[in-house]
């Protein structure tokens, strides 16, 4: 349904990015699922071709690109995961995929039950502002939010989200 609109503009992206910097201009992640099966996620690169393979909140704000600068405050860098939605990897609303580096985050989402639930594009704690270096909070929303879910809950948190809402990219906190 949003495939003719996305296609389109992530062609016109891909062409940018690859202008700005050499590299692939489609970045891809192995991230942890649903019961933590591994998945690639696919994003646009926002960052410098070769930076490390870390969360956002442990990269230097002089790693991510000029244009990766508009396409994270517009959410843009997002649109290729409407692939992973279409192919049942990810669902438009849930915990945002974690690295399978971040062991502290994966033991908190665990006890909480959050990894019951298919990671998505956009959750609660990105309207929180709350990113994933604060591994026990964001676990807690994730699992009070995700354990009483409802689709009129979750429209209401793509609409947030698709107005602006979502303040929780750490990478771009510092800038």
């Amino acid at each position: 349904m949003l495939a003719p609109i996305a296609l389109p503009i992530c062609v016109v992206l891909l062409a940018l990015i690859r202008l700005e910097s050499p590299g692939s201009p489609l970045f891809v992640q192995t991230r942890v699922g649903r019961d933590q099966v591994p998945f690639r996620m696919l994003k646009l690169r926002t960052m410098s071709a070769g930076t490390e393979n870390v969360a956002s909140h442990l990269v230097t704000q002089a790693k991510i690109t000029r244009l990766g600068q508009m396409l994270r405050r517009l959410k843009l860098d997002e649109l290729p995961q409407l692939w992973n939605v279409a192919t049942g990897s990810m669902s438009l609303v849930g915990p945002r995929p974690c690295l399978p580096t971040q062991h502290e985050l994966i033991q908190e989402r665990e006890a909480c039950g959050v990894f019951a639930f298919r990671p998505g594009v956009t959750g609660p704690a990105q309207l929180m502002g709350i990113d994933m270096s604060e591994p026990e909070r964001l676990a807690k929303v994730e699992a009070e939010y995700f354990h009483k879910a409802s689709p009129i809950a979750d429209v209401a948190l793509l609409l947030k989200t698709a107005i602006g809402g979502g303040i929780g990219d750490a990478a771009l906190k510092n800038l």
